[in-house]
């Protein structure tokens, strides 16, 4: 078909190099260009501004983000005992996981800003995750540091019982 044309083919070359040239232009070469001027008018605008940080807007939305991830680690200490478990042990219930272990507070847990407490649950796999789940998305009982999934088997005189534990370890600011 080509070859019926009564075109020539440097001609036809010619042609086609300047449409690859004006598709190119039009895919990426102009949405590059048009990124670099507005990088250059936000660089020229951010260089005349006395910088974000003396901003009230913007410290104000700093200040709020930080106080929303420290109000997550955050729980008060002296209660972290009873009202923190407790919420911790609903949880758990509602996924028909039991709480096994609330070992005593060891003090090489203790820094001088956080706390880290063991809890120990048993029950079957999904459940334990999705225990963990609703733990790592619940606000004020502190946030999961680590989670370790352990199969423990007991030997009885007739059986074997085997079961998983999840044990969590929650940090909290003092």
């Amino acid at each position: 078909m080509l070859n019926q044309l009564p075109i020539k083919r440097p001609y036809l070359l010619i042609a086609a190099s300047i449409l690859l040239l004006i598709i190119s232009y039009q895919f990426a070469f102009k949405k590059t260009i048009e990124a670099w001027q507005v990088h250059s008018h936000l660089k020229k605008e951010l260089s005349q501004s006395t910088g974000l940080d003396l901003q009230p807007v913007y410290l104000n939305r700093k200040n709020h983000n930080l106080d929303l991830i420290i109000s997550r680690y955050k729980t008060d200490t002296v209660a972290f005992r009873s009202s923190a478990i407790s919420a911790i042990a609903s949880i758990a219930e509602k996924e028909n996981v039991k709480l096994s272990d609330v070992p005593t507070q060891d003090p090489s847990y203790h820094t001088g800003k956080f706390i880290v407490q063991k809890l120990s649950f048993e029950g079957d796999y999904f459940a334990l995750a999705k225990t963990l789940d609703r733990l790592q998305s619940a606000q004020a009982i502190g946030v999961c540091r680590s989670a370790v999934f352990r199969l423990i088997t007991k030997r009885t005189s007739t059986d074997e019982v085997k079961k998983i534990v999840l044990e969590v370890y929650l940090e909290t600011i003092k």
